[in-house]
């Protein structure tokens, strides 16, 4: 290895147009701008969603609805499933890492326990909130539902 067949990283040197270099690199002159015209002057900005005068998109679209910004969602985790977890790791209490763990929830999710299915095992379960079924159910089964 010499100083002939040195050269930079792979995709450490990029090369853009280098506008207004001269009329010999072919970018010279306007610089790809055009003639006259607000676009081609400098400090130009372009405002958003501005479309020449016409009807912008954003306000002619029906809107409707209402989209509530302190909603909770809660990702809904059944007995049935923690049952079946139970007795695939034989674990007694669960909390919302283990539901990441076992790929039921996300890490931001909050986990609501629902009470679809039956649970023999007394199990300890940590969750964000319980419906009334569940929690009848585990505290039945002989476990305890805590709300973290």
């Amino acid at each position: 290895m010499d100083l002939s067949n040195l050269k930079p990283a792979e995709g450490s040197v990029r090369r853009g147009k280098r506008l207004g270099r001269g009329e010999g690199s072919g970018r010279g002159g306007t610089s790809t701008k055009g003639h006259k015209g607000q676009k081609s002057r400098s400090g130009y900005k372009r405002q958003f969603g501005y479309e020449g005068g016409q009807m912008p998109l954003q306000r002619r679209v029906p809107k409707f609805g209402f989209r509530n910004i302190n909603r909770k969602s809660y990702k809904g985790i059944n007995i049935d499933l923690l049952q079946g977890l139970a007795e695939k790791t034989g674990a007694s209490s669960f909390n919302v890492q283990t539901f990441v763990d076992a790929g039921l929830a996300s890490r931001n999710d909050l986990v609501k326990i629902l009470g679809r299915g039956k649970l023999d095992a007394g199990l300890e379960i940590k969750a964000h909130a319980f419906s009334r079924s569940a929690r009848e159910a585990i505290e039945k089964s002989g476990g305890k539902a805590v709300k973290i």
